[in-house]
């Protein structure tokens, strides 16, 4: 007999089914005290619905529960928009579970946010505040449901109960006050650029809850003598002595009025909670849960064989064409504005801003829907969305001022993966629509061509070792790799002028250090990155399964980089066509060599200032921050002085993202920006571990005219200068170097 599979309700009705349960319990909630009459009978007690009428006790309960099933419908319509994206695995399993939880823990506790102290304190006033005034109110009905014999809201527990919510509706008036100040008189650029009317409402509803609240208290007070057990309600009970002298019904009717108020602002509350970008309260806790992912954090969504697919198209132009998550990041954003803050290329004035590409793709999925649905923050009346495609709100213009350096990403305090839709939609105006720069167009053609970025002769490739002992080149068809390790050169390596001294600087190190390694000369080609992340998918695999080809031929197991784009693509990336191997940056393994002994530092010293800048792809894409600073920390008499943006608020160079071969015309270059922030800190050298980095900054200290002055260098190349140079000092003396004296 077969075995029939329970079919589940979709999410939309499910979150229906959760709504219409919480409205008919709550309106049950409403009948059951007035069927038991359960009572408290201690005299230190707060009585439930002190002074209202039963008409308005009835509205209460009745007007809750159609409200609170209204609120999860609102909620409902949002999440089959989010059912329009394609599936992502965000599956919660036994090995991903503590992850899970630690991520939704910090957003819960306000960890991501107090990356800004400010914002942070501010928003954990108001959050904490709010959350723990819902807790009071659910456990002052809780307790209004109990049998005689089990209510426990009296004596002590009273007392410390009504002090508790004083206390937290004290800390929520705190953080909206503040708020108000920061959005309406701070008024800083990232805040600032997105205020709208909805703000106004959403800080004026919460500022009415509030004082309505210690307002009605101070009443309820003052209605039953003010008795004095309920001075532990620190702001009520000094504020009922205002209406002490009132009348019995003077206070019946003020009281009235103002708890009729209150509830009218929590109904207020319930409709712009799922219709308003305050839904944050909700989505974004939910969004850290589901930050952990099937793939590393530098590794983009992987695509299937383009030479064996039958999909039609390619990348993100429509709703549909992004994932569920990706829809769902665009109703988490708080609209806080830290994306755009480091944003390189928003800084230096290009048409690109962060936040503006999760609120357009959030305003295009909103506008499509069936039905339609409010945008995720308001937009102005003249924005007209006619079709169901993210290019109605999205120019080419800013998806390629991107560098992808997901400074944005790293920043966000809620975990919106915003580089990813970037990327996306530009896999669709690359592979569908050939819409690039023009001098893209160049590059593809030297990878397809040449299978190199510059279009150079292949066979050129490791002319740079010419004059170095050892180097022993490999070719992919020569049979199992003899050597521990493949040194993984790169195109910039390979052909660039000044990236070659790195190569060789690489290659004397680990010689001196007796690492066992090879490099693939000619037979090494492109990894394909810039193709990847400007959207060429067909160039990347083509170049990526050429060098899985080889690199299984041979053997490999181990390899070195000294790109971290290169390091990047072959670590995270090959895996998805089936290349996995051990890499490391050379920066990572040079750390090693010098903490494990192996590269000796005798002698060795550098009396200069030095900067190090971050690569992104090192950094952000992988977390490696440490290794390159202990290489160069390593040495003797350097004095290491950090720009004010370094790790993971590090700013880019302008190069990633295939930004290396584009024209910027627009606004300030980016590695201007980066460079004069270098220069700024008055080191005598700056320090890189990437040759997309080694190229941007050189090219800015020579734009400032500073190149005769401050000297750009790879990691490596500091370390063997201050090495040699080293034993230059240490050299004795020979006789014939006294006879040539003066």
């Amino acid at each position: 007999m077969p075995v029939r599979r329970l079919k589940l309700p979709k999410p939309h009705q499910l979150v229906l089914t959760v709504g219409l349960l919480v409205a008919v319990f709550t309106l049950a909630s409403g009948i059951a005290p007035r069927i038991t009459e359960w009572t408290e009978k201690s005299s230190i007690t707060r009585h439930d619905f002190v002074d209202v009428p039963d008409p308005l006790y009835w509205a209460f309960y009745a007007t809750a529960a159609v409200m609170l099933f209204t609120c999860a419908w609102l909620v409902s319509q949002r999440v089959r928009n989010y059912q329009r994206g394609t599936p992502d695995d965000r599956r919660t399993t036994r090995s991903n579970v503590h992850r899970r939880l630690r991520d939704f823990r910090s957003g819960v506790w306000m960890q991501t946010l107090l990356r800004d102290p400010a914002a942070g304190l501010m928003h954990s006033a108001i959050y904490f505040g709010f959350m723990w005034l819902f807790l009071a109110t659910v456990v002052l009905e809780i307790n209004h449901q109990l049998p005689d014999n089990l209510k426990f809201l009296h004596g002590g527990i009273y007392e410390g109960y009504a002090f508790a919510a004083d206390f937290a509706g004290v800390v929520f008036a705190i953080g909206i006050v503040w708020a108000i100040a920061r959005r309406y008189i701070q008024r800083p650029y990232r805040i600032r650029i997105k205020t709208k009317p909805e703000d106004a409402v959403i800080l004026l509803t919460f500022l009415v809850i509030t004082v309505t609240g210690f307002c009605t208290e101070a009443l309820r007070i003052a209605l039953v003598g003010r008795p004095g057990f309920e001075q532990w309600s620190f702001v009520g009970y000094p504020l009922s002595s205002v209406v002490d002298g009132w009348s019995a019904s003077g206070l019946q009717s003020a009281h009235r009025w103002l708890w009729g108020v209150h509830f009218a602002a929590f109904v207020a509350f319930l409709v712009i909670l799922p219709t308003t970008k305050l839904r944050h309260m909700i989505t974004s806790p939910m969004n850290m849960y589901l930050r952990d992912r099937d793939r590393p954090k530098g590794a983009m969504k992987p695509m299937p064989n383009l030479m064996e697919t039958d999909l039609d198209t390619f990348g993100a132009s429509t709703i549909e064409d992004f994932t569920w998550k990706q829809l769902f990041d665009t109703d988490a954003c708080t609209v806080c504005g830290r994306c755009t803050s480091v944003c390189p290329a928003h800084a230096t004035g290009k048409p690109l801003d962060p936040r503006e590409i999760v609120l357009k793709v959030g305003e295009v999925m909103a506008a499509t829907g069936d039905p339609v649905v409010s945008p995720p923050v308001g937009t102005v009346r003249d924005i007209k969305i006619t079709a169901d495609s993210v290019f109605e709100r999205i120019t080419s213009e800013e998806l390629w001022a991107c560098t992808s350096c997901k400074a944005c990403d790293e920043i966000c305090p809620v975990n919106i993966e915003i580089l990813d839709k970037i990327l996306d939609m530009r896999r669709y105006l690359s592979l569908m629509e050939s819409d690039f720069p023009a001098e893209l167009g160049n590059t593809y053609r030297s990878m397809e061509n040449s299978s190199n970025v510059y279009g150079m002769n292949q066979a050129d490739r490791g002319d740079w070792a010419a004059g170095l002992d050892d180097v022993a080149i490999v070719d992919a068809g020569s049979g199992p790799l003899q050597h521990e390790y493949l040194y993984w050169i790169g195109c910039a390596g390979s052909f660039d002028d000044r990236n070659k001294k790195t190569s060789r600087a690489v290659a004397k190190l680990l010689q001196r250090a007796g690492v066992d390694f090879a490099i693939l000369g000619p037979s090494e080609l492109c990894t394909g990155d810039p193709a990847r992340r400007s959207g060429n998918e067909y160039i990347f695999q083509m170049l990526a399964m050429q060098n899985i080809e080889s690199l299984d031929g041979l053997g490999v197991q181990k390899i070195i980089t000294q790109c971290p784009h290169c390091f990047n693509t072959l670590k995270n990336e090959y895996p998805q066509l089936g290349g996995r191997y051990d890499v490391v940056h050379h920066s990572q393994l040079l750390s090693q060599l010098v903490a494990d002994g192996r590269l000796s530092l005798a002698g060795a010293t550098l009396d200069e200032r030095v900067t190090y800048h971050d690569s992104c792809y090192l950094g952000r894409h992988n977390d490696v921050y440490l290794a390159p600073r202990n290489v160069i920390g390593s040495l003797a008499g350097i004095e290491i002085v950090e720009m004010p943006r370094n790790g993971t608020t590090g700013m880019c160079c302008g190069a990633g993202g295939a930004r290396m071969w584009m024209e910027e015309r627009i606004g300030k270059k980016v590695n201007v920006e980066r460079t004069e922030e270098a220069l700024a800190t008055g080191a005598q050298r700056i320090a890189v571990a990437c040759p997309f980095c080694y190229v941007m900054m050189d090219d800015g200290v020579k734009e400032k005219g500073r190149d005769d002055d401050v000297k750009v260098q790879d990691i490596a190349e500091l370390l063997i200068e201050a090495i040699e140079a080293g034993e230059v000092q240490g050299a004795p003396v020979s006789a014939l170097d006294l006879e040539s004296g003066p």
